[in-house]
């Protein structure tokens, strides 16, 4: 049994100007001690996706259908008290600004004893010492001293430490890190990323890691999730979406990473903008922006169609290759339905 099953979720917001589905049909699993990164520009459904499963959408968001199972356990209608049991003893999340993720009122060490209180049965010694036993191990100095500061005294990447200390202080079996480095510069980034590859070894938990960065991805990840428009449009192994892309929009998004080798050449960016996912197309969402869209593109959205046991995609492209090769028959109305 996965440790995470999702299937078939759908999200929307629900506001003055109509439905917004954030979220539309996505299914994924995640295995023990397993790292799974989700991918995709902004307003692509990664961290709706995330909030759903944690179950801390706005006011005005909602799971309309689809299955979260927990080891087990559906969380879709399970209720807020076994979603309070959940939240930071089996999930925890390190959100994507440190700075406005800690309150700026209270000290570290009086937010990060209120976490272990609310979900353990420790009591007040017991929490101070787990909490400065976890300012450690993200390597903060002189974590008892520590404990008596404010947020504003502390760096960006410590604030970070921080935050992914008190995410981890109860032992959670997922760790869902949105974006952990987006606010910090290269050098704090790769230790964000060394000290949570660390820990994800010597706690054995599972990661689900969102961002936009490939980099983080290609370094991290196991398993890649790519989407689009509230959607998976491709899934796969690292290797395989860094090696074998599929997906017209996956492939877009490897042309636009910068290399050594187009050194004084321009970036090769994705045309267009973001789909309104108020007024979704009736064909392949990414169709609009696609430099080989066809006319079965803009007319009826791909289903998905299987690269390998370890790799999907959901592009009318391979199709069309399949059938250049010989793989796909095409069958005309005579025939019946196509294949």
């Amino acid at each position: 049994m996965p440790l995470l099953k999702v299937q078939d979720l759908h999200t929307s917001f629900f506001t003055d100007a109509g439905e917004v589905k954030a979220v539309n049909g996505v299914s994924f699993q995640l295995e023990r001690g397993k790292v799974l990164g989700i991918v995709g520009e902004s307003g692509s459904g990664k961290s709706v996706t995330a909030y759903s499963i944690m179950q801390i959408l706005a006011s005005t968001g909602k799971i309309v259908s689809g299955s979260i199972k927990l080891d087990g356990q559906e969380l879709v209608g399970a209720g807020e008290a076994v979603m309070k049991q959940v939240r930071g003893n089996k999930v925890s999340i390190i959100f994507q600004d440190p700075m406005t993720s800690l309150n700026p009122t209270y000290t570290i060490g009086h937010q990060l004893m209120e976490a272990i209180l609310l979900h353990t049965d420790r009591n007040k010694a017991q929490a101070k010492e787990r909490a400065i036993e976890m300012l450690r191990l993200v390597n903060i100095n002189e974590p008892e001293k520590r404990m008596n500061q404010y947020p504003f005294e502390f760096s960006g990447g410590m604030r970070q430490r921080i935050m992914i200390a008190m995410a981890l202080a109860c032992e959670p079996d997922i760790l869902i890190a949105d974006e952990p480095t987006t606010a910090l510069d290269v050098t704090i980034q790769a230790q964000i990323l060394e000290l949570m590859q660390s820990l994800q070894e010597e706690l054995g938990m599972a990661i689900i890691m969102i961002t936009h960065d490939l980099g983080v991805v290609a370094q991290m990840c196991d398993e890649v999730i790519v989407m689009y428009a509230g959607a998976i449009c491709e899934q796969g192994t690292t290797d395989e979406i860094f090696y074998n892309p599929c997906h017209e929009y996956t492939k877009g998004l490897m042309r636009s990473i910068p290399t050594t080798t187009t050194a004084g050449t321009k970036l090769h960016p994705i045309s267009g903008t973001p789909i309104d996912l108020l007024n979704m197309p009736k064909g392949c969402s990414f169709a609009p922006r696609c430099e080989n869209a066809m006319k079965v593109c803009l007319e009826k959205p791909c289903e998905k169609m299987i690269i390998n046991d370890e790799h999907f995609a959901s592009c009318w492209m391979n199709v069309k290759s399949g059938y250049e090769q010989g793989e796909i028959t095409l069958l005309g109305k005579e025939g019946g339905n196509n294949e």
